[in-house]
């Protein structure tokens, strides 16, 4: 078969342009042409690139830098480690200071149901309660009650408190005994080293 388009040429390599010779590190010493989509790096002596990640130019923080920020994150963690520290100390002191009043309360109710009024008033009762209530109208009033060993104590209300270095406690609640007995009850306590019972009210319901 004949071609049309005429006979085969060779076709000739593109010829690389001349390079300069006969200069030592250069890339067209010995007329070696530079590799296609490698161009020659240049910069100036001594100085290096940095690369980020994904081949982004890049630069590590300074240490100063980096040393002020863990300054700034440990003196903000403390600070929030010491407000902690400081809301469980401080319920922990309203904590003791209710169950303290509670306790108080309940031993006191306790005698005095079980009919043991007298410990109750030389215990419990403070000596300021003491000029204002004899102890024999004390006894006399808490048997007018008529409690029994039927009877229990709840209560609705139980505060403490500290002011100019006073301890305070107002505790209220209900007597219950059978029958459908209730009793209303209102203590106060106070004092500085030792709480006493500066107040109290023990009156049935009507």
């Amino acid at each position: 078969m004949s071609n049309p388009q005429g006979p085969y040429q060779p076709v000739q390599p593109a010829a690389w342009p001349a390079q300069p010779t006969g200069q030592p590190g250069n890339p067209g010493e010995h007329g070696a042409p530079p590799l296609p989509g490698n161009p020659p790096q240049h910069g100036a002596p001594g100085q290096y690139s940095s690369e980020g990640p994904f081949g982004l130019p890049g630069q590590e923080p300074p240490a100063q830098s980096r040393g002020k920020l863990w300054t700034i994150l440990g003196v903000v963690g403390g600070v929030l480690l010491l407000a902690v520290v400081g809301v469980l100390i401080l319920v922990n002191i309203v904590n003791g200071a209710t169950n303290h009043a509670r306790g108080l309360a309940d031993s006191f109710s306790k005698l005095v149901i079980a009919g043991d009024s007298s410990k109750a008033y030389d215990d419990y009762l403070d000596p300021a309660l003491h000029e204002q209530l004899t102890k024999e109208d004390f006894i006399a009033g808490i048997k007018t009650l008529e409690m029994d060993s039927t009877c229990k104590t709840a209560y609705n209300e139980v505060k403490a408190s500290t002011e100019n270095g006073t301890k305070a406690a107002d505790i209220a609640g209900l007597i219950t005994c059978d029958g459908d007995k209730k009793i209303d009850l209102i203590y106060r306590f106070e004092g500085t080293d030792e709480l006493k019972m500066i107040n109290i009210k023990l009156k049935p319901q009507a």
